[in-house]
């Protein structure tokens, strides 16, 4: 596995306390039009940043390639990932979708992988706080990436999950990912966390995901990609999380917070002009991105719109 290249040069915030941020997003060719929305947004409201890496799967990479620009690199998912892991055509759909394969678990499918691309940029990059960003989010007001750091602690998305507003959708798997994700990490106690940690737009530090990666491997006696490859129950965010809150013991390096920087519209019908216009009027006044679940079927040229982009 390669890592991905450093920046040279690159403008980053003068603000003070502010840390070297790289935004991530991974992508597929589905997807590709919001994810060109979202890089819009980007460019037009957010500053800060060192760049912007789009992860892809091979295949995708031509298509992505006309979203690169000065700040933006489009990462071919085969220079972070082992050579073990490779994608195919599915022959459950006709090919229309991709599975990978490995000699070492289960076929994966793209959410899974998507998941690998970022735990391997977050380990092999120099900026200090990786900030990872769905791609069918969009900026709707200005953001300054300095704003995640307070005194060299990185803002630590952590709320009840009772409050959470993905985790009604998702209850069952929550318990399940939090059960995996103390077995990757070797604790004992308690098996499943009442605590969300799932966000759509997030910071993590890249040292304290190199100290998870060791710690995976420690505990499993394999390599990290290697464990986390081997299990579909997976949630990147829940294992992030659960380190930080329950093996790493930094107090200087995370500053939790409850505070959503993104309010999502998870499940439902396709929003029309209407009903998009309302929840994006609803945005708090913390919040700086909205994030349309693609598969809600919400037309992008209505976000668009609504976005101040069209």
């Amino acid at each position: 596995m390669s890592t991905v290249s450093t920046p040279s040069g690159m403008p980053g915030s003068k603000r003070a306390g502010a840390l070297p941020t790289a935004i991530v997003t991974a992508s597929y060719r589905g997807d590709f039009e919001r994810c060109r929305l979202l890089c819009e947004s980007i460019d037009t409201r957010v500053s800060g940043h060192t760049r912007h890496l789009i992860l892809v799967e091979g295949a995708d990479v031509p298509l992505f390639r006309q979203l690169a620009g000065p700040r933006r690199e489009i990462v071919d998912e085969r220079d972070v990932l082992p050579w073990w892991l490779r994608a195919f055509p599915d022959p459950t759909n006709f090919g229309r979708r991709r599975i990978w394969l490995q000699p070492k678990g289960p076929p994966l499918r793209g959410w899974h992988v998507q998941q690998l691309r970022r735990f391997a940029v977050a380990a092999s990059i120099d900026e200090t706080v990786m900030v990872n960003v769905d791609s069918d989010v969009v900026f709707f007001r200005p953001f300054a990436v300095a704003d995640l750091v307070d005194e060299g602690r990185v803002r630590f998305y952590r709320v009840p999950a009772e409050h959470h507003e993905i985790l009604p959708h998702l209850r069952d798997e929550h318990a399940a990912w939090s059960r995996k994700a103390g077995e990757l990490l070797g604790i004992t106690a308690p098996r499943e966390t009442s605590v969300g940690y799932i966000a759509t737009v997030i910071a993590w530090r890249t040292d304290t995901a190199r100290d998870m990666a060791r710690r995976i491997e420690a505990v499993t006696g394999r390599s990290y990609l290697a464990a986390l490859a081997a299990t579909r129950t997976l949630s990147e965010c829940t294992i992030y999380g659960r380190f930080v809150d329950e093996v790493e013991g930094r107090p200087d390096r995370h500053l939790a917070s409850p505070d959503r920087l993104c309010r999502i519209y998870w499940a439902g019908e396709a929003l029309d002009a209407a009903a998009l216009d309302r929840f994006v009027d609803a945005l708090e006044p913390g919040q700086v991105a909205a994030g349309i679940q693609s598969f809600t079927r919400t037309d992008p040229a209505l976000i668009r719109r609504a976005a101040g982009l069209a």
